[in-house]
């Protein structure tokens, strides 16, 4: 008589892998990531430019002191390219010969926004808080 082999119903069954537990793992890193994603907050601050060529009606030179930002970033005042170290030193001689002056901020549409902070900053050291902004293409 021939034996028979002795065969394992047990392990018939068990042929592939379990992926219960991996997709409880994934569903519980989806449900957390979506979760942390409603509390994350963007912080910064939105600036919208004009964008067309704006001149600010009767621009009296001898009231005004222009500043111009280009947009490769040079910055030239009073018709002399400066250093952004420099814009302070300027405003602070031209708004002592005439110190109603304002300051007329004229950048480019493509110019950084980082020089353009600079100037602002400089500007205020210098004592001057009347800033108009003008943009140019």
């Amino acid at each position: 008589m021939r034996k028979r082999r002795h065969s394992n119903d047990s392990h018939e069954g068990a042929h592939g892998i379990d992926l219960a537990p991996m997709l409880d793992f994934v569903i519980n890193l989806l449900i957390f990531f979506i979760i942390t994603a409603v509390f994350v907050k963007e912080s910064g601050l939105v600036v919208n430019r004009p964008t067309g060529f704006e001149t600010p009606p009767d621009n009296d030179e001898n009231k005004t002191i222009t500043i111009q930002v280009l947009d490769n970033g040079d910055i030239w005042v009073d018709s002399r390219e400066v250093d952004v170290r420099a814009v302070r030193a300027n405003v602070e001689r031209m708004s002592a010969v005439n110190p109603d002056a304002g300051v007329l901020i004229q950048a480019h549409e493509l110019a950084p926004t980082g020089t353009i902070v600079e100037v602002v900053d400089q500007v205020h050291l210098g004592n001057i808080y009347n800033i108009t902004f003008s943009t140019s293409n």
